[in-house]
């Protein structure tokens, strides 16, 4: 009987120390992953890593392993990687190693290794593009409606809003194609205002929609008069055109009748100076003639 109970008591021991065993491992296995730190960049600017290096260290990233080292008494930096030269640096001030002139491609997971302390610092990078402003197209006054559109980069998020509150949403991770919101008024809602926010984890941009419907959906007073002033040019441009086009049929017909004029009075000067003078001769008598001709076309008209 004490020999069973010795066993019973050995196994719940045993039991115990496996228990104790798994939780320990776990909670290492957590403090691990909570050691992974969240870093967030933008497209040309600089970032830096939140671990100090004050006498030695180095920098790894990825697969590349070591892309920078830090020994006592040196200032500088060793840069083993080349497409890091000249952007990757460590503060004097600080002691952070920075990276600056951030690209897409400069995503991914850093280690900084402070052997001054022994402790290695995880930091996961993600870098961004600056959110684009979002476009609203023209005001469709016939439909009362709008579309909202924005460049779809990585983790952008487009969002119409009336007032505070989200009408719609939508992201893509298709990054070729344009993101886009379509708003249509109804009658109840001309009077509220309206906005479309595009947003991604680093930044935001926000554009209000235009009201393009008055509250019994014509639409506005705005675009109503630019639609007058539209119409009223046409007619002046069409006046103008008109007048011309009369200007010009009454220039073409008094010059069609000048020439014609002119061709009667040559031929009855031609016929007076052949019937009535057939003995002119002399250049005197050529030009007594042509006087005399000027003043009977005078006479006659």
């Amino acid at each position: 009987m004490n020999h069973l109970f010795g066993w019973r008591r050995l196994a719940r021991l045993t039991f115990m120390l496996l228990y104790f065993l798994i939780e320990v491992l776990c909670a290492s296995q957590q403090t691990v992953q909570s050691e992974i730190q969240q870093g967030k960049g933008i497209v040309g600017q600089s970032f830096s890593f939140q671990e100090r290096v004050i006498k030695s260290g180095n920098l790894l990233y990825g697969e590349l392993g070591s892309i920078a080292n830090v020994y006592p008494g040196k200032r500088g930096k060793i840069t083993l990687e080349k497409r890091f030269e000249n952007r990757l640096h460590l503060n004097n001030v600080t002691r952070y190693f920075t990276l600056s002139d951030l690209q897409i491609d400069d995503a991914g997971v850093y280690t900084v290794e402070n052997t001054d302390e022994g402790k290695k610092t995880k930091i996961q990078l993600t870098v961004y593009n600056v959110v684009s402003k979002p476009q609203v197209t023209e005001c469709d006054s016939s439909s009362c409606s709008v579309v909202c559109s924005v460049d779809n980069k990585k983790e952008v998020t487009l969002t119409l809003y009336r007032g505070e509150e989200i009408l719609n949403q939508t992201s893509s991770p298709d990054l070729t194609t344009d993101l886009s919101l379509h708003l249509e008024v109804e009658g109840k809602d001309y009077n509220s205002t309206y906005s479309c926010v595009a947003a991604n984890p680093v930044s935001n941009e926000t554009v209000h929609v235009p009201k393009c419907c008055s509250e019994d959906g014509r639409p506005n007073d705005a675009d109503s008069g630019e639609r007058t002033r539209g119409m009223l040019i046409i007619a002046v441009i069409c006046v103008l055109v008109a007048s011309g086009l009369v200007g010009l049929t009454i220039y073409l017909k008094k010059r069609r009748n000048g020439h014609s004029q002119g061709r009667r009075s040559e031929q009855r000067y031609q016929n007076w100076s052949r019937v009535d003078n057939p003995n002119l001769t002399s250049v005197y008598d050529t030009l007594l003639l042509h006087r005399m001709a000027a003043s009977w076309d005078v006479d006659t008209a």
